[in-house]
């Protein structure tokens, strides 16, 4: 490395909006003989921290504004982070005008996505939390990446300070990566600033532009299979509880397909009220329940088809007790993954030293799943992107319809509202089977409707007698009646909407199986 490739860090300016990591940055900073200017918030937090830190408003002279709103727009600051150490005029200039070179500028820019996405927030509360001088402070750094590190990012503070401390200034390779990241950052906060002001003024409920702005997270070992690369890229506008900001306590890395069967059974259990389970395999549920107690629940889901559940992964809508984790650890159990809003100690210790797959469980802890995630569910195709409103709203029961002669038990409905709730989750053409609030039988992805009837129906085995069957879509014949019947299926749920939606009711009359109809389909392809 050229010695003139470091340049030292003499003076910095730091105005951060979030203060995550601050206090051992500039401690750092000051101890390395780095001067510190400061602005409102952000001056107050240090000095409170006890860091000698220098006030911009005596620094330029002029006092910050407007509630805040002016504090660094100034010639004094722009100057000297603009200026260029290799120009002689611009030298001069900065001597000229008494002016302070800035080798580092740490900002980081008002919360405006996360105010935008709160329940509640108002217009005049968000466009507030637009930022002006932030992004013109980051910007202007970033230009000057020769000479000035720009700094947006808690994450990047100790990278900082350890080249301070090995070579008493920072290198172009982290300047320029930091100036990258940092243009990726304006950019990001401006989409996110756009997409809300557009939201207001479109036509119809989709804006007229979507931008997706994606951070990489990590890399990952490889994708579905062993030649694909992958890697794992974070939503900043996701506030709901998800797989992508939870926080793994245990395992080993995830994969690929770990990541999307967690996520779908995350999906399934957020949906529940009551204490839920869903066991996850090559992105189907083989089993789910709810029951009036987590082990309950999960051991109602773990039965549903033991085989598949073998290396599979499991989603759990409450914090995993001890009871839960004791039934988790029986043997002949393999689990992979395990995402729940959070595992009581106990159970950790449990989990990971009991059974022969002990530390070599993931657990993933997303916290509470009481936040609805995006009304819109996005996917990629070639040329572009395919969003729709995301499939959460299930039909009420007051608009369902029971369409045959034969009414429906007071005692089924629990069992059937079960099942409809379940049939979302799996992939078309999509039947269930359920008992006892618990999915006992599952046929998936095929491209007949008899297909599925028939490898629920299986699945289910003996069980099926006395169950209820669910169906993403309407039936075509009657001949999955008749497969229903002779498998001892004592109600069925279905959108309806066949033109021989006669004949399937007349079927269901003659084996006395009461049918309802939502008059609302589920397809999930």
């Amino acid at each position: 490395m050229l010695v003139s490739d470091v340049v030292p860090v003499r003076n910095a300016l730091i105005s951060v909006s979030d203060k995550m990591g601050l206090t051992d940055l500039a401690a750092g900073l000051r101890a390395a003989g780095v001067t510190i200017y400061s602005t409102g918030g952000t001056r107050a937090h240090l000095e409170n921290s006890g860091i000698d830190v220098e006030d911009v408003a005596d620094y330029t002279g002029f006092p910050e504004m407007l509630d805040g709103r002016v504090k660094t727009l100034h010639p004094r600051i722009f100057a000297g982070i603009l200026a260029r150490r290799d120009d002689d005029d611009h030298l001069a200039k900065l001597d000229e005008h008494d002016i302070e070179p800035f080798d580092l500028v740490v900002v980081n820019l008002y919360p405006f996505a996360a105010t935008a996405a709160r329940p509640g927030s108002t217009r005049e509360e968000c466009v507030e939390q637009i930022d002006i001088g932030g992004p013109s402070l980051v910007r202007a750094a970033a230009k000057n990446q020769n000479d000035v590190v720009i700094a947006t990012s808690p994450e990047q503070y100790s990278e900082i300070v350890e080249q301070l401390d090995t070579m008493g200034g920072t290198d172009s390779d982290l300047r320029r990566r930091f100036a990258a990241e940092a243009f990726e950052h304006t950019a990001t906060y401006d989409r996110s600033i756009a997409d809300y002001l557009s939201g207001d003024h479109v036509s119809g409920e989709f804006p007229a532009t979507m931008n997706v702005s994606l951070r990489r997270k990590t890399q990952l070992r490889y994708g579905e299979n062993p030649h694909q690369r992958a890697a794992l890229y974070s939503d900043p506008t996701e506030r709901a509880a998800n797989l992508v900001s939870a926080r793994q306590i245990s395992g080993k890395e995830l994969s690929y397909n770990n990541l999307l069967d967690l996520d779908a059974a995350l999906e399934i259990v957020r949906g529940f009220a009551e204490p839920s389970a869903s066991v996850m395999k090559h992105n189907n549920p083989c089993g789910a329940a709810t029951d009036e107690t987590l082990a309950g629940a999960v051991e109602k889901a773990m039965a549903g088809d033991p085989l598949s559940a073998f290396g599979s992964v499991i989603g759990i809508n409450r914090t995993v007790d001890v009871a839960t984790a004791e039934l988790l650890c029986q043997p002949g159990l393999f689990i992979e993954a395990i995402v729940a809003p959070d595992f009581e100690a106990g159970a950790v210790g449990l989990l990971t030293t009991r059974p022969k797959w002990k530390d070599n469980v993931r657990l993933m802890q997303v916290g509470r799943l009481d936040t609805i995630g995006s009304k819109f569910s996005r996917r990629f195709i070639s040329g572009g992107m395919l969003v729709q409103d995301a499939d959460r709203m299930t039909s009420s029961s007051l608009q369902w319809k029971t369409v045959t002669e034969t009414p429906v038990e007071d005692d089924l409905w629990d069992d059937i509202a079960f099942g409809w709730e379940m049939v979302r989750h799996v992939k078309s053409n999509a039947i269930v089977l359920a008992k006892d609030t618990a999915l006992i039988g599952v046929g998936a992805g095929q491209m007949s409707r008899v297909d599925s009837v028939e490898i629920s129906i299986d699945k289910a085995g003996d069980r099926a007698d006395g169950s209820i069957l669910a169906s993403d879509a309407f039936f075509p014949f009657p001949d999955s009646i008749e497969l229903a019947a002779k498998a001892g299926v004592i109600a069925i749920i279905q959108p309806g909407g066949s033109r021989r939606d006669e004949e399937v009711i007349a079927a269901c009359d003659e084996y006395e199986i009461p049918m309802v109809f939502t008059g609302r389909r589920h397809f999930k392809h």
